[in-house]
């Protein structure tokens, strides 16, 4: 996989995996199973930057 300049001195995979999906935004949660698969499946295909931001948490269920 390709890899970008992030900042100064990061190199991470052009593409990157989002995983607010996984937690509530997008319906339900994604079953916890099926999340670690993807995210395994992803680092096997080269992905090294996921974007898991704090925000995708809430007050009460912080991720």
């Amino acid at each position: 996989m390709k890899k970008r300049n992030l900042g100064a001195d990061l190199k991470v995979s052009a593409v990157g995996l989002g995983c607010m999906g996984f937690s509530h935004a997008y319906g339900a949660p994604t079953d916890k199973k099926i999340s670690i698969e993807t995210i395994r499946k992803a680092v096997e295909m080269g992905y090294d930057f996921f974007d898991t931001a704090e925000v995708y948490g809430t007050a009460d269920d912080p991720h």
